[in-house]
């Protein structure tokens, strides 16, 4: 979870010279499916070629944004939590999306306000989050340099593209990552772009898109009055003698609990013993604010975010676009309340809240004889079957068509945020 939310900046949209290419390629491909489909003959896995992968990631483990109303419920937040383990020290520059300066960030500020009971301030990356993203990055590593050897052992800015949102446990989280994939190697300056907070794209940006904050003002307190989520609610305050009118909800305190259980620090019985009551209520909360049969909602949480992950493909399957202009491995720092949309729109959310250091993982093969373009899902490690994808192999143009029910181009999703909802 972030602690705010915000707008949008303009990005170069896809060329001609890429539209043209795909429109052939799926003339071509329209052609080869029947023959598939007839023969009913599997596509020969050992004649895909690897071509690219983009990765969307939440950051680590971390302190709870806002603590619990009784300090007797508050779990003690020891400052040497804050240690950096030493194999995760990787030096990185940050810029704005354009090269230059790093952009101004009014979230960490904010976090610093508010300081836990221990010392540590809210929504700080620990040391156990510092691990996981190393483990992460050790998978990758054994992914795409040591089973396949698609990405060079070290780390060059000439395959390697990374952006994440400018929130220092981002950033942090991006740095070890990166130290465990390339075991802190590189061979030019790692740079991590990062948007204004006002034009991020890669969390819901309530903030700035008018219309989604209105579609959901009032709908998280609207949520705790659900049938059974209200029931389940009280149940719970009242374990812990939380009076009705605190504002705590599912979603604090699923929240504190979940940044508890990683570090194996227990404040509060009622939260263990409700945990798993506790995880669901906070998801059904954030589905009636979502409300996934509200496509244009979804269209404005993520739009941007599939834009920009559609392009990459895009500019890859384009024999026109130049070397210099794509990357082997595109990595993206982002927050549960991206990948939970995400998830929805692509037909693959469990219904379990995205755990820290979670990965969504897009890989785009080519078949080496027939050409045909394939995207092969990974969510949390494993195989996933994207929605109209015949099998966990999809065809390019039927994952893109998925998608395209919810993509927006930087200028739909300016028309969409302004528009005026018809009551």
């Amino acid at each position: 979870m972030i602690g705010g939310v915000f707008s949008v900046r303009m990005w170069a949209p896809v060329g001609f010279l890429t539209s043209l290419a795909y429109c052939v390629h799926q003339r071509r491909t329209a052609r080869a499916e029947p023959r598939r489909a007839e023969n009913q003959h599997p596509v020969d896995r050992s004649q895909l070629e690897l071509k690219m992968v983009q990765v969307v990631f939440r950051h680590g483990a971390r302190s709870p944004l806002k603590p619990l109303p009784q300090e007797e419920q508050q779990a003690e937040w020891n400052l040497q939590l804050l240690e950096v383990p030493p194999q995760t020290q990787f030096d990185y520059t940050v810029t704005n999306l354009t090269g230059g300066p790093k952009p101004h960030c009014p979230f960490d500020s904010q976090y610093r306000e508010t300081k836990l009971k221990g010392g540590m301030f809210a929504g700080q990356l620990t040391n156990v989050g510092m691990q996981q993203m190393f483990a992460l990055g050790e998978r990758l590593r054994k992914n795409y340099v040591e089973d396949i050897p698609f990405l060079s052992p070290t780390f060059n800015p000439m395959e390697v593209f990374v952006r994440s949102t400018n929130i220092y446990r981002n950033l942090e989280s991006t740095r070890c990552l990166l130290a465990g994939l390339f075991q802190c190697q590189k061979e030019g300056p790692i740079i991590i772009h990062a948007d204004e907070a006002s034009s991020e794209v890669l969390y819901p940006n309530y903030q700035n898109c008018w219309s989604l904050r209105e579609r959901t003002r009032g709908r998280r307190q609207a949520a705790s009055l659900q049938p059974g989520i209200s029931e389940d609610l009280q149940k719970v305050k009242e374990g812990m003698c939380i009076t009705s009118n605190d504002g705590v909800d599912f979603l604090s305190l699923f929240d504190n609990m979940a940044a508890e259980q990683v570090h194996n620090l227990l404040s509060c019985p009622t939260l263990q013993r409700f945990a798993r009551m506790i995880e669901q209520r906070a998801v059904d909360t954030v589905l009636y604010v979502m409300q996934r049969e509200d496509r244009e909602s979804l269209q404005m949480a993520v739009g941007p975010l599939l834009h920009i992950l559609e392009s990459n493909l895009l500019k890859v399957v384009d024999p026109a676009t130049p070397a210099d202009k794509t990357r082997k491995l595109y990595l993206y720092a982002a927050h549960d309340m991206t990948l939970m949309p995400l998830l929805i729109t692509l037909g693959i959310f469990d219904h379990k809240w995205p755990p820290f250091a979670v990965d969504l993982t897009m890989e785009l093969y080519q078949h080496r004889q027939s050409k045909e373009w394939f995207v092969q899902l990974y969510y949390r490690g494993e195989e996933q079957v994207p929605k109209g994808c015949p099998d966990r192999l999809c065809p390019l143009d039927k994952f893109l068509n998925t998608i395209s029910v919810y993509t927006l181009s930087p200028e739909k999703y300016h028309t969409l945020c302004s528009k005026v909802q018809v009551m």
